[in-house]
């Protein structure tokens, strides 16, 4: 099947807010543990739902640290967050030749279209499914699913966009193709160990990728 849906993760990979949701989690882990945690130890928590992070650091206080995140992370939102490079023009573009647009993150869903509005993308996504849209988060495959339900398209005319190992193992379970981003914070051999499909240098490069794909449906040979 020709790709006709793109499905993206939203954080490290449409938009840069790794300085944000670091800042968040050490000023959260300060307060609640009583020291400063290191870049190296924060890393593992870019990616996880909040849940499921601070379940495992100490369950009995879970919920009371994600709403110190969460505080912490919208009074900061705005004066961190962009865009990365090329991603509205080349968002824009890819609506405008016809293809179907996703947000599938392990945020909750106001707080990532706040995301997108800051960042210059409000209105380019079809869908946006967050956290608090879906029993069971990434990598596990109910998002990508519910994504592709929203949009009317099937699993092999997809691809799930991310920089991080739950994106990729999402998709592939879902049925999609899959394509990590080298801008990821963790670094680009972390998302090769999982094997996507693709590895975008530079978002730029889903013209070539769906152009191929294109190629490769109609009997032509991909360049």
């Amino acid at each position: 099947m020709a790709i006709t849906t793109l499905l993206f993760d939203l954080d490290g990979t449409l938009i840069d807010s790794n300085s944000l949701i670091m800042a968040s989690y050490s000023a959260t882990l300060e307060k609640y543990m009583g020291r400063v945690y290191e870049q190296e130890e924060l890393l593992p928590f870019i990616g996880p739902p909040l849940k499921d992070v601070f379940e495992n650091i100490d369950s009995a206080r879970a919920e009371e640290m994600i709403a110190a995140y969460r505080e912490h992370n919208l009074e900061h939102h705005d004066a961190y967050v962009e865009a990365y490079p090329y991603v509205a023009e080349t968002l824009q573009q890819l609506k405008q030749a016809g293809f179907k647009l996703g947000i599938v993150t392990t945020k909750v869903r106001d707080t990532a279209e706040r995301g997108l509005r800051v960042c210059g993308l409000g209105g380019l996504f079809d869908v946006v499914i967050g956290y608090d849209d879906i029993e069971h988060a990434k990598p596990h495959p109910e998002p990508v699913l519910k994504g592709l339900a929203a949009l009317g398209s099937e699993p092999g005319e997809a691809i799930m966009i991310g920089d991080n190992y739950h994106d990729i193992e999402s998709g592939k379970s879902a049925g999609t193709l899959t394509a990590g981003v080298a801008w990821s914070i963790k670094g680009k051999q972390s998302l090769l160990a999982y094997a996507p499909d693709y590895m975008l240098e530079d978002i730029r490069d889903l013209f070539e990728i769906v152009k191929e794909e294109t190629d490769a449906e109609n009997g032509k040979l991909s360049r």
